[in-house]
């Protein structure tokens, strides 16, 4: 499918569906943060300057993986033939072979924040992380989620930062349908690119995602800081951006990684996932109301262990619990790949199946009809470590390399 017609239909999904909310507060963080100390402070969350929407990701490094142990001898031998080196990073993975066979293997964790009821800081990078269900997760530092400020808006006494090393434990909870006070509201638009538009809730510069944040640049009359609030529209324009305020006025800005080829890129939330999309590839941003603020806490079901069948390229068919990629076992984990430069993250419960094509790329079907080609990450190429089925109860396993797989359908 060529990029125009793929992404001008996927815009037009995500135009077409319906937000599971219809407050406007409610898809907000919220919940309490109880410090060292005992004091407890409830309101609404934001990670630092960034995070502040249940959708938002957060994102470490899984300390235990157990995957390893439903490998056998000559598993291990596959996989240690195709990475040859002693000491190998590829792709966010750390292999630590040895003479034995054995091996370390650490992988990234990336969950939302609505999948979250419970984080508690047991030292500045680790955390002991509670899902939804109750099951706990040790998630150690990789990521600038751990050791950043967190701000809250508490319901009595205002907006208060928090120092990392402060915190004891926060508890996330429903966000209530109106706050009365607020850190800003939602930024909301539709963001042209080469070949297609995206419409959703934005992510700029990887930063600014609410009314109050600042667009910072330079003009030819000095050092401007706009907020975001008073902004329609931002187009790419040579070394710099057209700004055009609400009240028409027209800006040229440059010298500043907001506005320039420094933007490290601008994130779109749709309903089954998120877009990374780079500079090269941005062309204009037009920013709109809101019709809500995403997603509410309540709409973030309890997660479930990734269940489906892989059909192999020999004919074989195994069903049960899958562990895919050695590594992502709940519904809620994403599978991470890029089409014509713009990233994508699409948690596996939007996914209904996935097809290797060839060594770089998979043709993943979401379950709203939409068909994407995604390569350049080890979800989706040769890199996969493949898949572990736990058959019946799980007391039988099967192992599958990626090179054997010739497609995965899942269940949830």
């Amino acid at each position: 499918m060529k990029l125009m017609s793929k992404i001008t239909m996927i815009a037009l999904l995500i135009l077409g569906m319906a937000f599971n909310t219809n407050a406007q507060d409610d898809g907000f963080i919220y919940g309490k943060v109880t410090t060292i100390d005992g004091e407890s402070f409830t309101g609404q969350i934001r990670w630092g300057k960034e995070e502040a929407y249940w959708a938002d990701q957060f994102n470490g490094t899984k300390e235990d993986n157990e995957a390893s142990k439903y490998l056998s001898r000559d598993d291990r031998d596959r996989l240690r033939d195709r990475d040859r080196d002693d000491r190998r990073r590829i792709s966010g993975i750390n292999w630590n072979w040895s003479s034995s066979r054995s091996y370390d293997v650490t992988h990234e964790f990336r969950c939302r924040f609505g999948d979250i009821a419970k984080l508690e800081i047991n030292r500045r990078s680790e955390v002991e992380l509670t899902l939804r269900d109750g099951e706990k997760i040790y998630v150690k530092d990789g990521s600038n989620d751990f050791g950043n400020e967190v701000v809250i808006m508490d319901q009595e006494l205002g907006k208060m930062s928090f120092r990392w090393s402060r915190i004891d434990i926060i508890e996330f909870m429903d966000t209530p349908k109106s706050l009365g006070s607020k850190l800003g509201e939602p930024l909301y638009g539709t963001v042209t690119v080469y070949g297609g538009e995206f419409t959703g809730f934005i992510q700029w510069d990887h930063d600014e995602r609410i009314s109050t944040d600042i667009l910072d640049g330079q003009s030819r009359d000095g050092n401007l800081d706009v907020e975001f609030g008073n902004i329609k529209s931002i187009e790419r324009d040579r070394s710099g951006s057209a700004v055009v305020t609400k009240s028409g006025r027209e800006l040229y800005l440059r010298g500043s990684n907001d506005v320039n080829s420094g933007n490290r890129g601008i994130i779109v939330n749709t309903d089954f996932g998120r877009v990374d999309i780079p500079w090269r590839e941005f062309k204009k941003v037009e920013f709109s109301a809101a019709p809500n603020s995403g997603n509410s806490y309540s709409t973030f079901a309890n997660p479930k262990k990734i269940t489906g069948t892989v059909t192999t390229t020999n004919g074989e068919t195994l069903t049960g619990t899958l562990i895919y990629d050695l590594d992502e076992e709940y519904d809620f984990e994403m599978i991470q790949g890029s089409d014509d430069d713009i990233e994508y993250f699409i948690p596996v419960k939007y996914i209904s199946k996935i097809v290797p094509k060839n060594y770089d790329n998979s043709t993943i079907f979401l379950k709203n009809g939409t068909e994407i080609m995604l390569g350049d990450s080890r979800d989706v190429s040769e890199d996969n470590d493949g898949v572990i089925v736990l058959i019946g109860n799980g007391n039988d396993s099967k192992y599958v390399f990626w090179d054997d797989i010739k497609e995965i359908t899942f269940n949830n």
